[in-house]
């Protein structure tokens, strides 16, 4: 069982910057990423990153985030600049080990003024 928690999340002005945090109870080989959900909205990809650094980033997002991890802490960080309101959700973060896919609680993203 692995145990993933978020942080980071925050009411933020458009235009602005957050850096989102999940680390995991374990070592985890697999691909780390984040996803998000907004009201009324199914959960979309963000960005994912491998063991490896390699990385994949949804259209909405890329240029304006950048997902990096630190294997040694299991730790996946995701920099989000140039935040608008449509970036607003819930973030999930979701790790791979075993075959199975983990998730985060989950940390709130506002983007408002």
């Amino acid at each position: 069982q692995v145990r993933l928690v978020e942080s980071g999340g925050d009411l933020v002005q458009p235009g602005g910057s957050l850096r989102l945090s999940c680390t995991a109870s374990g070592v985890i080989f697999g691909a780390m990423g984040w996803y998000r959900q907004a009201p009324g909205k199914q959960r979309e990809l963000v960005a994912t990153v491998t063991f490896g650094g390699n990385t994949n980033y949804a259209d909405s997002v890329k240029g304006r985030f950048i997902i990096s991890r630190n294997n040694a802490k299991s730790t996946v960080y995701l920099q989000m600049n140039s935040l608008k309101p449509e970036d607003t959700a819930v973030y999930y973060c979701n790790a791979e080990r075993g075959g199975t896919t983990y998730w985060g609680q989950g940390t709130q993203v506002t983007v408002s003024s």
